[in-house]
């Protein structure tokens, strides 16, 4: 999913998106980001080569790339279909085409799930997010999100959760004392002893976030 700088409204990734919110208080791209930094603290960066701030979001990137990986692989090892679908997968560069273009079909696209998941006759939009908090609620998702037939996979240090968006809309979330378990999805009927193994994985990847 990608957002608008409120600043230069150049688009950005939803890790850049949720740094900001956090670090700055409003959405901005890098760019901005370093902007709204105070001079001693651009020099202060500058000086140590790569910043707290870039490695910080650098680690982010890795660890959400991680958690898809996961549970790309885990579908597969269930003998899923598993299709990237974010327009930046199947069309690189049109994310740079899009900046600064306006309108729902290109909103659409910035905001495409992750994967297609298939199996027999069933198709499912999924969306794999990472988090060390194991919290997700429907604040998480940007306004007038399109897919509400996404189902939501958060992977966190202990366990593989998962939500719908009707869910999402309709109060439910993750939280780390929910019961929402991935293997517990009649949609998808998963083998729980597999699902325990990637759990194990993801304890082995993320044990000191």
């Amino acid at each position: 999913m990608k957002y608008p700088c409120e600043k230069c409204e150049s688009e950005i990734p939803e890790k850049v998106h949720d740094y900001s919110k956090k670090n700055f208080g409003k959405v901005l791209c890098r760019d901005c980001q370093e902007d709204s930094l105070p001079k001693s603290e651009k020099k202060k960066e500058e000086a140590l080569g790569l910043s707290e701030r870039d490695s910080r979001f650098t680690e982010g990137m890795i660890k959400g790339r991680i958690a898809e990986t996961l549970v790309e692989e885990l579908f597969l090892s269930l003998d899923y279909n598993v299709f990237r679908y974010g327009m930046e997968n199947t069309v690189p560069g049109i994310m740079n085409l899009l900046r600064g273009v306006r309108g729902d079909v290109a909103t659409n696209i910035r905001r495409m799930p992750d994967f297609v998941v298939q199996k027999d006759k069933e198709v499912f939009f999924v969306e794999v997010k990472f988090r060390a908090s194991e919290e997700f609620t429907f604040k998480d998702l940007p306004k007038d999100y399109p897919f509400e037939n996404a189902y939501f996979i958060l992977v966190s240090k202990k366990h593989i959760k998962c939500i719908t968006y009707e869910e999402l809309k309709a109060g439910k979330e993750i939280s780390p004392t929910s019961k929402n378990y991935l293997g517990s999805r009649k949609e998808f009927e998963l083998d729980k002893k597999v699902i325990i193994d990637f759990c194990n994985f993801a304890i082995k990847f993320f044990k000191d976030v």
